[in-house]
């Protein structure tokens, strides 16, 4: 039976349109209802504040070409509609790929946008085409169709000349992750600093089309995720052969991006010298900084908050908890995983959150409901002290009901202008200890 579901802090397949748009001159083509476009874009992006103001992009936002589908496309069809938009997107608007996303009206009646984009396809245009039309699933699902599509379509059964050291990176999802950006060019860089050549394949450190091109030369790949990017991994291996290392933890602080860039070196056979080197230069740099804060750390007893609670999704939540446990010594609450996990990942990300530490377990609950997730966290026995919740501007009503303190760094985010910041590594957990603690010090 249907529910409806308060505060979901995602958006359904078709969002993946910004994946499209994370991709340097990669232009999206929605063959869709009016509306469905904006929705999403306001859900994962808007310039008016729903994750950080992250703007528009190139194509992006009303730019976005869509059939604008009516009563009329429903009784007799979308094609037509989609050939105009397409001709008209192609004069207009200069990309060197092309993904045309459906919608649930096209999906529904059964357009055949395979056979109108292979029309394109055959006379040599950049296209490809996905079906993602809402029921498909979260865009956490539909930006693994459009990444499906891509290799299936543009890239297609090529010949690999597979180039030492180099690796595809497949971990944060683009504008869901509001931090997308800086997470991938931070990935890039530790990467690069233990020997690797890197193709990120989103956002403003990646060479854009070209580099897709270069998927397949892969001497490995790596998902740096819990669950998203696996489906992927596992089709570059079928079709190309390419082996992958499947990291589920966001690499946050030193203990786990130490043990994240060991477990590369190992797996790609790399110069061990060098990478540690680089490992001890990037310790040597956190540590300096949280040696200098230990006054800070031990003293600072003014509303010290009890326990904290996550309120995202299994990219965030497992890193964070890892590092807040081992580095910092905070004690977890419950544990809120929101993007509505496929039911055969969830064990294996119960078990890395059991894992976190011998002494201390979190309670892990997926839920995509905000309103029950407040509702557990309100009957949560706190013992008069305050909570630490980590999630996002729909939690402030908790968190001022409870007096707690609050950090936002899941969709909607709209106290914050987010352009390069960065949760990953070393640098993201000076980062993020910043951001913890200065959300206690601004009460005073």
């Amino acid at each position: 039976m249907a529910e409806i579901i308060e505060q979901p802090r995602y958006v359904c397949a078709i969002g993946a349109q910004q994946t499209v748009l994370a991709i340097n001159k990669a232009i999206p083509i929605l063959n869709s209802g009016p509306g469905g476009s904006e929705k999403v874009f306001s859900g994962v992006s808007l310039d008016a504040g729903d994750a950080g103001y992250q703007g528009t992009g190139y194509a992006g936002g009303t730019a976005v070409s869509c059939t604008n589908s009516s009563e009329k496309e429903v009784v007799f069809g979308e094609e037509d509609r989609l050939r105009e938009v397409i001709d008209g997107t192609l004069k207009i608007l200069k990309g060197d790929l092309f993904v045309v996303m459906t919608g649930c009206t096209s999906d529904i009646i059964g357009d055949d946008v395979g056979q109108v984009v292979s029309k394109y396809q055959k006379e040599g245009v950049p296209i490809v085409y996905a079906e993602t039309g809402g029921f498909k699933g979260t865009n956490y699902v539909g930006h693994e169709l459009v990444i499906e599509a891509i290799i299936n379509q543009f890239i297609g059964d090529v010949q690999p000349k597979v180039k030492k050291s180099l690796v595809n990176v497949w971990s944060s999802v683009p504008y869901q992750d509001p931090f997308w950006a800086g997470n991938l060019a931070e990935i890039k860089r530790l990467l690069e600093g233990i020997g690797l050549k890197v193709n990120i394949l989103f956002g403003p450190k990646s060479k854009g089309v070209e580099e897709w091109k270069t998927i397949p030369n892969a001497e490995f790949n790596i998902v740096l995720s819990p669950w998203v990017g696996l489906k992927t991994a596992k089709l570059l291996k079928n079709k190309y052969g390419t082996p992958y290392l499947y990291h589920p933890i966001l690499p946050i602080g030193a203990k786990q991006t130490t043990e994240f860039l060991r477990e590369v070196v190992g797996f790609g056979n790399l110069d061990k010298n060098k990478a540690e080197d680089f490992i001890r230069e990037e310790e040597k740099n956190y540590y300096y900084y949280l040696g200098r804060s230990a006054d800070f750390f031990l003293e600072f007893r003014y509303g010290l908050f009890h326990r904290f609670f996550t309120i995202t999704d299994s990219f965030y939540a497992l890193g964070i908890n890892k590092f807040l446990i081992k580095e910092l010594g905070l004690v977890p609450g419950q544990q809120y995983i929101t993007e509505d996990t496929p039911k055969e990942h969830q064990e294996s990300i119960r078990n890395e959150f059991e894992n976190s530490s011998k002494a201390v377990s979190a309670e892990v609950i997926f839920e995509t409901d905000g309103g029950k997730i407040h509702e557990g966290i309100r009957n949560y026995d706190h013992k008069n002290h305050k909570p630490l919740i980590i999630g996002s501007f729909w939690d402030k009503d908790i968190v001022s009901e409870l007096k707690g303190y609050e950090l936002d760094i899941s969709i909607p985010i709209l106290n914050s202008l987010i352009l390069d910041k960065n949760y990953v590594g070393y640098s993201g957990a000076l980062t993020l200890t910043e951001d913890i603690y200065n959300s206690i010090l601004h009460v005073y």
